[in-house]
C-alpha cells in the first residue's frame, strides 16, 4: 500500500478568487512559511513527497527548493505563475525548473487541476500529468466520467488525485480541512485498501495562518490553518504508517507500475 503525499508549491493567489488583490511579495510570504513547516515535518516523519513547484515560486525561494532535492523529494513542475498559463509553459517551466535543481522534471500538475491536453504535456517532455481530480466540485469541474486511477494515454501516465472508490468523495486538501481526521482517515485507508494506493494534496499557504480578514477568506478554507493542519498531517502521516503504508514521489510510484 502506498501513499502518496503531493503539494502544490505556489504562489498565495487564492485570494483573487474572492475579491482581493495581494501583491507577489504578500502571496508569497504564507506560502514560504508553509513550505518550511512542510519541509521540517517530513523530515522529521523522514518520508518523502512529490512538489510541483510553479518557476516563479522557485527563482524566489532556490533555498527551500534545494532542501527538497537534498532531503530526497521529487520536485515536479507547476508551470511558470500560478495566475496565467500558455501552451508553451509546459515545456517552459520543465527547462527552467531542471536548470534550478540540476535534475530532470518528471511530472506536471495544472494550477487549481485544471484541464490541459495531455498530447501537449507529452510533447514537453513530461513521463506523467497530475491534474486531474476525477469528482464533481461546483464551479470548477465536473469529471465524474473520467478514470479514477491511474492510467495512460499514450506514453504519458495519468495520475489523478485519489476519491473513495463508490461515491468519489475527494481525498484533497479541503477534505482534511473540514472533516474530523477519524473519518478523513477512514475513507483514505478504504480507498488505499481498494486501489493499493492514494495521491493527496495540499498546498503550502495552508501550513500558515489564514485567518486573515485581508485574504477575505471562507471559513471552510481557513478552518484548521496554521499550525493544526501541520498536526493534522502528521497524525494522517503517523496512523498511514501504523496501516503499513509506504509513502513514495509519484515518479517511483511509476517506476513501480513499469517494473
Amino acid at each position: 500500500m502506498h501513499l502518496l503525499l503531493s503539494f502544490d508549491i505556489e504562489e498565495f493567489d487564492t485570494p483573487n478568487e474572492y475579491g482581493k488583490s495581494l501583491s507577489l511579495e504578500e502571496q508569497l510570504i504564507p506560502s514560504v512559511e508553509g513550505t518550511k513547516r512542510i519541509l521540517a515535518l517530513l523530515k522529521e516523519k523522514q518520508v518523502k513527497a512529490t512538489f510541483f513547484c510553479t518557476v516563479t515560486f522557485a527563482q524566489h525561494a532556490p533555498d527551500l527548493i534545494e532542501q527538497m532535492i537534498n532531503d530526497g523529494h521529487e520536485v515536479a513542475s507547476h508551470g511558470i505563475s500560478h495566475s496565467s498559463f500558455k501552451i508553451v509553459d509546459l515545456a517552459a517551466s520543465k527547462a527552467a525548473l531542471e536548470n534550478i535543481i540540476n535534475k530532470p522534471i518528471y511530472g506536471f500538475r495544472m494550477a487549481r487541476m485544471m484541464e490541459v491536453d495531455p498530447r501537449e504535456i507529452s510533447i514537453a517532455g513530461y513521463r506523467y500529468d497530475s491534474s486531474l481530480n476525477p469528482t464533481f466540485l461546483p464551479g470548477r469541474y465536473n469529471n465524474y466520467h473520467k478514470p479514477r486511477t491511474i492510467f495512460r494515454i499514450g506514453d504519458l501516465w495519468q495520475i489523478p488525485a485519489s476519491v473513495t472508490p463508490r461515491w468519489r468523495i475527494p481525498l484533497f486538501w479541503l477534505a482534511l480541512h473540514n472533516l474530523p481526521v477519524t473519518v478523513y482517515m477512514y475513507l483514505l485507508m478504504r480507498t488505499i485498501q481498494h486501489d493499493g494506493y492514494a495521491v493527496i494534496y495540499f498546498h503550502p499557504w495552508e501550513f500558515s495562518n489564514l485567518y486573515n480578514k485581508q485574504f477575505g477568506l471562507p471559513s471552510y478554507i481557513r478552518r484548521h490553518s496554521g499550525w493544526p493542519f501541520v498536526a493534522r498531517l502528521a497524525t494522517v502521516i503517523d496512523k498511514a504508517k501504523k496501516q503499513g503504508c509506504t509513502f513514495s514521489t509519484l515518479s517511483e510510484y511509476v517506476d513501480l507500475k513499469l517494473s
